[in-house]
């Protein structure tokens, strides 16, 4: 008899277990401004939260062959496009709190990569900045500086470095915040001083144009 439910209990189980979707399926997916799904591979301009002094869209201190990831100091000026890829590939949505690689989008060949990754800083005020080089794909302990995580924020989001999931080795976990440096610059930081840079997604229509 206990031989029986004993069965019977495993059985049900292995049902349960089959029926119950992936962690994946309750991730709610990160929205653009129009409220469509972000997917992989598709364009978008990262942009602040706010207009005026605060507002921006995020580019690079060279837009022809991307160097480091910066926030412009004018909501007149179009960013940079970006696109995302999931460590995994089994879905196309970027969805929040997954790893996932972020790279500009450029039509001219360069001799470094445009994915982001985040570097060791010189600097005493922040410890790690954003900047490209980075590799895309293989996540693993080699390419832990190549992950980042989109998280809800208010009504908006935020960027976040916390590759936990890619590598279980006590990594950095920070938001990504705005440093502005004393020529004015506006370049996307790690630091426990800064608070995170609060953003949106605008999907680049057919009239926009990568560099």
């Amino acid at each position: 008899m206990k031989s029986t439910l004993l069965v019977w209990f495993s059985f049900l189980l292995f049902a349960f277990v089959l029926s119950v979707p992936s962690i994946e399926a309750y991730t709610e997916p990160v929205l653009d401004i129009q409220g469509e799904e972000l997917k992989a591979g598709t364009e978008y301009i990262i942009t602040s939260i706010f207009w005026g002094a605060l507002g921006g869209d995020v580019s690079a201190t060279n837009k022809t062959c991307p160097d480091d990831v910066i926030q412009y100091s004018s909501d007149l000026l179009q960013g940079l496009p970006v696109t995302f890829s999931p460590a995994s590939s089994e879905d196309d949505i970027i969805r929040v709190s997954t790893d996932l690689n972020i790279k500009f989008s450029i039509k001219k060949a360069c001799d470094h990569s445009s994915v982001w990754k985040i570097q060791k800083s010189s600097n005493s005020e922040v410890q790690w900045f954003v900047t490209t080089g980075g590799e895309e794909g293989n996540p693993g302990i080699d390419t832990l500086t190549n992950w980042f995580k989109i998280e809800k924020a208010g009504i908006g989001y935020k960027l976040v470095s916390c590759p936990e999931n890619i590598c279980h080795c006590g990594v950095l976990c920070r938001d990504i915040g705005i440093y502005r440096e004393n020529n004015g610059r506006r370049i996307l930081s790690l630091s426990d001083k800064l608070s995170p840079f609060l953003v949106l997604f605008k999907k680049v229509g057919p009239l926009s144009s990568s560099i």
